[in-house]
């Protein structure tokens, strides 16, 4: 039987179980898909094939012995190179981290997926320390966009929508700071979640910002993009920012739909005026939801320019080492914004945190009105690979920082964020739905009725 690379992840899981297609047979047809199409995206920067025919050879056999299978049983996930991955140096997207000892254990959120039965097939080709919107990479080749291989796959997490977009990868992980699943997510056209600040652990991931990092799935079906979060919740000793919640499973909540939600636009800082792929796309989704308000969200610019300096603080004390000895090994671009961050004033730093707290008490009163915000996730769909610079609403901006325009104040006070991709017929764009802290229920739920109605969906890339 021949294998659909662009099936929902769910159903590949029902098929394994079943024995319709065995794990071995799903986990060959994906690695022989990577090994015909890698070479023109570079979404992978590491194919772990022996390890995931392994695997699946494993799942055969307790299939065969009548052993009880996990809910992703065969199905083959990826993870952006900053999660640890038995067996391979944790690159970060970079030069200087390749030379690390090879890992000793997986990151916690690929343990979780693996003991549901899901096989990893490689790491993820990502922007250098995830301090990038493009995915263009100085060390290891730009990651390509499925839907036209001359534009950017968005960044930082650009291999996880890359490979998912292309039918190489389910799912897969990947992590975002001020926009890194969300702005892939909106360029290749897949779902993404971002889920609240502290719901899952970090824990053996090389971090950016540690008061900014969320990790998250992404996928091509709701239904799997909640799967995934569910089995990846729970608190990690380990990470001292994860939260000790119960586990909130979601999957069954999908039925319930947009019923009953309060739902808005975000308007002010986040209107479309001017940007016409980004408008026809939020209109669509707010009409689908029905949407009967906007909120201007006041603030939204000064948490963005808090989320910038918190970043580059952060970030940059983290890498000072490798800067005194090694700055010559780092992307450029990225090099001079760690060097800006490690000169700011400390007082900056805390004036920022004093915005994020006010913003977020701004928020929390906005919550206290609508359950859900519909607001853009890029300001256009994905630019051409080295493109510089962006026009929007008349001006000139540079066009790196300025692709998380509209997802960095959401990341400044970790409120959870689905990304859903409208479909078109052109170049994929997303819009991001966004609730209250620990609300990913309400956002999946609205990501999934837009999914029924086809407003929202993954379509195949064109000619890949």
């Amino acid at each position: 039987m021949s294998v659909d690379v662009f099936a929902p992840a769910h159903r590949i899981a029902a098929q394994v179980r079943s024995g319709e297609v065995g794990a071995e047979v799903m986990a060959r047809a994906f690695l022989d898909r990577i090994g015909r199409i890698d070479g023109k995206i570079n979404a992978f920067t590491d194919v772990t094939a022996a390890r995931a025919l392994a695997q699946a050879a494993a799942i055969d056999r307790a299939r065969a012995a009548g052993e009880p299978l996990g809910p992703l049983a065969g199905v083959p996930f990826a993870a952006k190179n900053l999660f640890d991955i038995e067996g391979l140096p944790t690159r970060a997207g970079s030069k200087i981290n390749r030379e690390r000892t090879p890992a000793w254990r997986d990151a916690v959120l690929i343990e979780r997926l693996t003991a549901a039965g899901a096989v990893l097939i490689g790491g993820l080709n990502m922007g250098e320390y995830a301090y990038d919107f493009t995915g263009e990479n100085v060390h290891d080749g730009p990651c390509r966009n499925p839907h036209d291989l001359s534009r950017m796959a968005g960044g930082s997490s650009s291999g996880s929508g890359a490979a998912t977009a292309a039918g190489m990868a389910p799912i897969s992980l990947g992590s975002d700071t001020n926009g890194s699943i969300r702005v892939p997510s909106s360029l290749c056209g897949v779902f993404g979640l971002k889920p609240t600040y502290g719901r899952l652990p970090r824990t053996r991931s090389f971090p950016f910002c540690d008061s900014l990092d969320h990790l998250g799935p992404f996928a091509r079906d709701v239904t799997d993009l909640a799967l995934a979060y569910d089995l990846l919740q729970g608190p990690d000793p380990h990470d001292p920012a994860c939260a000790q919640r119960p586990v909130e499973p979601v999957s069954a909540q999908l039925t319930k739909g947009a019923s009953g939600l309060r739902i808005a636009v975000a308007g002010g800082y986040f209107a479309t005026d001017g940007l016409p792929e980004a408008a026809a796309a939020v209109g669509a989704v707010a009409q689908a939801l029905g949407a009967t308000r906007t909120v201007a969200l006041d603030g939204a610019e000064i948490a963005r320019a808090a989320a910038f300096l918190v970043t580059n603080a952060e970030s940059a004390a983290l890498h000072l080492g490798r800067l005194q000895l090694r700055a010559d090994d780092f992307d450029p671009d990225t090099r001079d914004r760690f060097l800006a961050g490690a000169m700011l004033p400390a007082a900056w730093y805390i004036q920022a945190q004093r915005a994020r707290r006010w913003f977020h008490d701004q928020m929390m009163r906005t919550f206290e009105e609508v359950d859900l915000i519909i607001a853009p996730a890029t300001p256009c769909p994905a630019p051409p690979i080295g493109q510089k610079v962006l026009e929007i609403r008349g001006q000139t901006l540079p066009l790196r920082p300025s692709l998380g325009l509209f997802t960095q104040p959401i990341s400044c006070i970790g409120l959870p964020v689905a990304a859903v991709p409208v479909a078109g017929g052109g170049l994929p764009i997303g819009v991001q739905l966004i609730a209250a802290p620990w609300r990913e229920d309400i956002c999946l739920r609205a990501a999934r009725a837009l999914q029924e109605m086809t407003i929202c969906s993954a379509e195949p890339p064109k000619g890949i």
